[in-house]
């Protein structure tokens, strides 16, 4: 993930710096280059993350080679006739787009650090985001399927076992999450403020000043809810569906998303583009409705260990993670060191079955919960072993013969795709 999400952050960077500086070639790809600017980014955000000096010449060399083996991969895309449609595209430009607003807070941020709307942003973006899907799709059709049998294992075991050092100590857990603000009593605390203001806007309120006033989105209420124009794919999918329908000047009902309830007005309308403005009441949970997550998981804790249910029955049930519910509660198995040393510590308590009190879980800034966690198998640190690890020595065999045939693949491709260094 940390990789797809550096690569973002430098696609996007190239392609909003390049424009401004007079760029030299430093290598050719088929029809692709790699310009200077391109170059010095990618070396300064990979000696970043691997803490290395951006000024080592071994180092720097090692960066354009990758940057040369990415194009390969997009030539050879094209020979092959690969392509991606439009919503692959708009997909991808999406989750981009998301994760800069997660980082800086709000569009209106993003659009402000980077001196440019979100459409604009969108565009500078495509053509990149087109390549590297196409580059993505050509190394999927060759490695995809790769399959390992179980003597490979064994030889690669048996040829790196002594330098594999020691498998750590590791939890397997699973548990039942609580979020308070999920509870009817404050839901409907919440649907009663927005129907308020709906109400008052009916009877003739001004809009803006009501956003200014009650709105709980920080990147639209000083500007009275203007969320500016935007196409299809921007907003969460309920808020759209209840947008789009709108005739100029009119009012939503109340609408609710995953971040609270909306409510809505059409400002304008151009071409496939919408101009809004809401009105955002976040669910907000409160002392009460924290007090009540923490009886009910206690009670079914309880109900576990007195044999009415199975904690696997309630987490089914009854649990807001609905990623793990449908599993029985099941988070998998971490390392020691991944888990939270709060946690670790109780976790050390307990025997495989056994579980813990409720405790809060801090999802992000906004959200949080409760929940009880329930121990399912505890692995100390040892040795690797066929009989004990072989799924995960499976996993780095698979690795390491993926590795081996893509450098003797990017050989290949070398050889007949034109590429040129120019430094």
């Amino acid at each position: 993930m940390l990789k797809k999400i550096l690569f973002v952050i430098f696609i996007f960077t190239f392609a909003v710096k390049a424009q401004e500086v007079l760029d030299k070639i430093v290598a050719v790809v088929g029809d692709e280059i790699i310009l200077q600017s391109e170059f010095n980014f990618r070396v300064e955000l990979a000696a970043a993350a691997q803490r290395a000096n951006p000024k080592d010449k071994k180092f720097r060399r090692r960066v354009l080679e990758s940057m040369v083996e990415e194009k390969l991969l997009y030539a050879q895309a094209e020979l092959d006739s690969i392509t991606v449609s439009d919503d692959q595209i708009e997909q991808q430009l999406n989750y981009q787009i998301n994760y800069y607003i997660n980082q800086y807070g709000s569009r209106q941020k993003v659009e402000q650090v980077y001196g440019m709307s979100i459409e604009r942003i969108k565009r500078e973006l495509r053509d990149d985001t087109r390549k590297n899907l196409m580059a993505q799709m050509v190394q999927n059709k060759k490695f995809g399927n790769i399959d390992i049998s179980r003597r490979e294992v064994k030889e690669f075991f048996d040829r790196y076992k002594d330098s594999l050092g020691v498998v750590p100590e590791k939890f397997e857990i699973a548990h039942i999450f609580i979020n308070p603000q999920k509870g009817a009593r404050v839901r409907k605390k919440a649907y009663e403020k927005a129907k308020m203001i709906l109400d008052s806007l009916k009877k003739g309120a001004d809009f803006a000043e009501l956003a200014k006033k009650y709105s709980d989105d920080p990147g639209s209420a000083s500007k009275g809810g203007d969320l500016g124009y935007v196409k299809r794919g921007v907003f969460y999918p309920q808020f759209e569906s209840a947008a789009f329908k709108l005739k100029k000047g009119q009012l939503s009902g109340i609408v609710e998303s995953p971040v609270g309830f909306h409510i809505i007005q059409l400002l304008d309308r151009r071409g496939d583009e919408i101009h809004t403005r809401h009105i955002l009441i976040k669910i907000r949970s409160d002392e009460k409705a924290d007090l009540q997550a923490i009886d009910f998981l206690s009670n079914l804790r309880d109900s576990i260990k007195r044999g009415v249910h199975t904690f696997e029955y309630y987490a089914k049930k009854y649990s807001d993670d609905k990623q793990t519910a449908p599993f029985g509660g099941k988070l998998g198995t971490f390392d020691a060191g991944q888990l939270e040393k709060s946690l670790l510590n109780q976790l050390y308590k307990l025997k495989p079955g056994e579980m813990t009190y409720p405790t809060r879980l801090d999802i992000n800034s906004t959200t949080y919960g409760y929940h009880i966690v329930k121990l399912l198998k505890h692995t100390p640190e040892h040795r690797p072993s066929l009989s004990e690890d072989y799924d995960e020595i499976k996993k780095i065999a698979e690795i390491d013969k993926k590795q081996r045939l893509y450098h003797q693949w990017i050989k290949e491709l070398k050889k007949k795709i034109y590429w040129e260094i120019r430094i």
